[in-house]
């Protein structure tokens, strides 16, 4: 058997790899803005009586919020804007079916690699 020899790698591959990375690294993250689809299950609790204790502040934090300019009225929108977290159960099963398959190809994929290494180093022996 002849001698585990790793891949070489050129330079301009080095550095389109590189680029390939962040390119899918701006997207993962910019995607879902441009779609609408991060912070999509956000909304406003609106109160009838906006009042400081409606909207649960105390009265150490409706001073700051007063100390920042807000009236009950004006802080309403901030306070409220809730985050609402719906689990989409089709997506996640597919999600986590994805990432099984990743791992499950990432490790059949070395194991051949990995295997030829091991029998380099000591199938002499």
């Amino acid at each position: 058997m002849s001698r585990y020899t790793p891949p070489e790698q050129s330079k301009a591959g080095q550095v389109f790899d590189i680029a390939v990375v962040v390119v899918a690294i701006f997207v993962a993250l910019w995607l879902p803005l441009k779609l609408g689809l991060a912070g999509a299950a956000k909304s406003i609790d609106a109160l009838d009586a906006k009042t400081w204790e409606a909207l649960g502040q105390n009265p150490t934090m409706a001073s700051i919020w007063e100390k920042l300019g807000y009236t009950p009225e004006t802080a309403h929108d901030i306070i409220q804007n809730r985050f609402h977290y719906v689990i989409d159960w089709p997506t996640l099963i597919i999600m986590a079916a994805v990432l099984v398959g990743y791992f499950v190809f990432l490790f059949r994929a070395s194991d051949r690699e990995y295997r030829d290494v091991i029998n380099e180093k000591f199938d002499d022996k």
